[in-house]
C-alpha cells in the first residue's frame, strides 16, 4: 500500500494546475458569460424542486427532488465532515475560505453541466435514457470527442469509488467503539476487515436494486441526515456563542495570512480548497449530470437551476458549519488529529461529552447515503465503455473495493480520489465550456417564455 500510495503522490501536482485552471479560470468565465444568471434565480429554483413547474408527459426516471436527493446524498456526506477536518488539518483555518470561493463559482459550472445534461441525452445498449458528461460530450461536440468521453469513463471507474466513505466509517467506528477493548469479550478479531464485509453486504442490498430503490433510499435519509446535523451544530454553536464569530473571522484573516504568502504555501492554500470544495461539491467532476440528466424533465435549464442547489447545501451550509466547530473547540489545534478523528474530538469537547457517539450514528447515515448512490456512477462509466449489461458488475467492483478501503490508510484513499477526480475534471470541464453557449441560448428563450407566462 505504501508502493501504491507514492506512486500517486508522484502523480498529483502534474494534475492540480490543470484542475485548478478548468475549475476556477473556468468557472469564472461561466459566472461572468452567464451575467450572474444562476445567482439571481434561486427561488425559481427552490420552486421546480418543490415540482411547481412539473409536466405529466416529460421524459426521465425520477423527480426533480429526487435526483436533487441523490446528486446531494452523494455529495453531502463524509467529505463535508472528514473533508473539511483534513482540510483544515493540512492547511489551517484559511482554507475554509478557499472552498468558499470555489463552491460559488461550483454553483454555476452545476447550471451548465445539468442543464446540459437534459439537453444532450443519450441511449444506452438496452434504449434506457441516460445523462453525463459522456453523452453531452459525444452529443454535444460530436463523435470526434468520444476519446474525451472514453478518458472521463476509465477515470471514473476509480473516482466513483466508495473508499473514502468506507475508511472514514471504519476510522469513526474503531475510536467511538473501540471494539479491542469494548469487544474483546467476543474474541480478537481484524475488526477493520468486520466493518468492511458489514458495509459491503449492506451496501449491496441497496445498489443491486437499481436507479429507483438509490433514490428512494436516498430521498428518505438525505433530510434526515442533514437536519440530525444541523440540530447538533446548532447546540454547539449555541452553547459556544461568544466563538462563532471569532471563528469565521479566523477564516477570512488566515486565508490570505502574511507568512503564509511570504513562504510560498499562498498557492498550496488555495488548490488544497479547490481539491476539498470538489470532493464536496463535485461540481465540475461531471458526476451530478449522471443523476439529473434521468429527471423526469424536457427543460434543461429547469434542472441547472435544481442542480445548482447542491453546492449551496453541502458546502455554503453544511461543509461552514463544520468548520466552525472545529475551530471554535479547539479540536484543530490537535494536530495528530487527521480527517474524522478531529471532528469527534470536536463533537466530543462540545456536546457534553456525547458528541461523539452523536457524529458516528450521523457518519453512518452519511456513509450509507454515499455508498448507495455513487456506485451509480461508475455504473454508468462501465456501461459506456462496454454495454449496459456489462456495466452492472461494476457493482460487484465496488463492493469489493469497500474492503479494502476499510483497512487502507487514509492518505492513499485520499490520493486516489484526488488523482481521479482531477483526472475526471479535465475532459468534462472541456466540454461544459465548449457547449456553454447552447445552454446561454435555451437560458435566454427559458426565462423570455416564463416573464409572458407571469404576464
Amino acid at each position: 500500500m505504501k508502493a501504491i500510495n507514492d506512486v500517486l503522490s508522484a502523480m498529483l501536482p502534474y494534475t492540480e494546475w490543470a484542475m485548478l485552471i478548468l475549475l476556477i479560470g473556468g468557472g469564472l468565465f461561466l459566472v461572468f458569460q452567464s451575467k450572474f444568471l444562476p445567482y439571481r434565480y434561486f427561488r425559481h429554483a427552490i420552486a421546480i424542486t418543490a415540482g411547481k413547474h412539473d409536466t405529466k408527459d416529460a421524459k426521465g426516471d425520477v423527480s426533480h427532488l429526487q435526483a436533487l436527493s441523490a446528486a446531494v446524498a452523494a455529495t453531502v456526506g463524509l467529505g463535508n465532515i472528514s473533508g473539511v477536518a483534513i482540510a483544515i488539518y493540512m492547511g489551517g483555518p484559511g482554507v475554509v475560505f478557499w472552498i468558499w470561493m470555489t463552491a460559488l463559482i461550483g454553483i454555476c459550472i452545476k447550471f451548465y453541466s445539468c442543464s446540459l445534461a437534459i439537453m444532450f441525452r443519450g441511449t444506452d445498449s438496452n434504449g434506457k435514457l441516460q445523462g453525463g458528461p459522456m453523452f453531452y460530450i459525444t452529443k454535444g461536440i460530436g463523435p470526434k470527442a468520444k476519446p474525451l468521453a472514453i478518458f472521463f469513463c476509465i477515470a471514473g471507474l476509480f473516482g466513483f469509488l466508495g473508499v473514502f466513505t468506507a475508511n472514514q466509517f471504519t476510522q469513526t467506528f474503531m475510536n467511538v467503539v473501540n471494539p479491542n477493548e469494548n469487544l474483546a469479550m467476543l474474541g480478537d478479531f481484524n475488526w477493520k476487515l468486520i466493518i468492511g464485509i458489514s458495509l459491503a453486504v449492506i451496501t449491496s442490498l441497496v445498489i443491486f436494486g437499481g436507479l429507483n430503490k438509490i433514490t428512494k433510499v436516498a430521498t428518505a435519509i438525505v433530510p434526515f441526515m442533514v437536519l440530525l446535523y444541523f440540530l447538533a451544530v446548532i447546540v454547539v454553536m449555541a452553547t459556544n456563542a461568544a466563538q462563532v464569530l471569532p471563528s469565521l473571522k479566523l477564516i477570512i484573516t488566515e486565508a490570505f495570512n502574511f507568512k503564509t504568502m511570504v513562504a510560498g504555501g499562498f498557492w498550496g492554500l488555495v488548490i488544497l480548497g479547490v481539491r476539498r470544495a470538489m470532493f464536496s461539491n463535485e461540481a465540475g467532476l461531471g458526476s451530478a449530470p449522471m443523476y439529473h440528466g434521468q429527471s423526469k424533465t424536457d427543460e434543461p435549464i429547469q434542472e441547472g437551476l435544481v442542480a445548482m442547489l447542491g453546492p449551496f447545501i453541502d458546502t455554503i451550509i453544511v461543509c461552514t458549519l463544520t468548520a466552525v466547530v472545529i475551530i471554535l473547540s479547539g479540536a484543530y489545534l490537535e494536530a495528530e488529529s487527521n480527517g474524522i478523528l478531529m471532528t469527534l474530538i470536536a463533537f466530543e469537547k462540545s456536546l457534553f461529552g456525547y458528541g461523539d457517539i452523536l457524529l458516528m450514528v450521523i457518519v453512518s447515515a452519511f456513509a450509507l447515503s454515499t455508498l448507495f448512490t455513487y456506485s451509480y456512477y461508475g455504473v454508468k462509466c462501465l456501461s459506456f465503455l462496454t454495454n449496459a449489461n456489462i456495466g452492472k458488475y461494476y457493482n460487484w467492483y465496488f463492493v469489493a473495493t469497500i474492503v479494502f478501503a476499510a483497512v487502507a490508510s487514509v492518505d492513499l484513499v485520499i490520493n486516489l480520489i484526488d488523482l481521479a477526480y482531477a483526472l475526471m475534471v479535465i475532459p468534462n470541464m472541456i466540454a461544459v465550456l465548449y457547449l456553454s453557449p447552447k445552454v446561454n441560448v435555451a437560458a435566454k428563450k427559458y426565462f423570455a417564455t416564463l416573464k409572458r407566462e407571469k404576464t
